[in-house]
């Protein structure tokens, strides 16, 4: 049972984030985009926090991060973008639909891991 869901359709940026999480503790799962993200999400209730990147094929995670809120009824799950994608618009979409904090990459693993290890519980 992971704690992390690391959804990126990259699996440079996955492998990268999920190595630093587990090096640091975390139990780590991982998704190639947010229809893949929203199965391991309904497959795995153990997950606290889901990593996700914006521009993805299939399922974008602005389109993930709504259907977890929505479709799945998961309201205690905390989602966190990680993503190239720094516009207002994107952001406030993001709030709308519960995203709890928006990192701009690269990914900066010291400087986010005490709000990470805070959103796992």
């Amino acid at each position: 049972m992971a704690q992390i869901l690391v959804v990126d359709d990259s699996s440079t940026v996955r492998n990268e984030v999920g190595s630093f999480l587990q090096g640091n503790g975390l139990s780590v799962a991982y998704a190639v985009d947010g229809r893949d993200g929203l199965a391991k999400l309904k497959a795995d209730s153990a997950i606290k926090l889901v990593v996700c990147d914006v521009n993805m094929p299939n399922m974008d995670g602005l389109t993930m991060a709504e259907k977890v809120r929505g479709e799945l009824g998961n309201q205690s799950v905390n989602i966190i973008m990680l993503t190239t994608e720094n516009s207002p618009a994107m952001k406030e979409r993001g709030k709308a639909a519960g995203v709890k904090g928006w990192i701009v990459k690269p990914f900066n693993g010291p400087a986010v891991i005490g709000s990470v290890k805070k959103l796992v519980g």
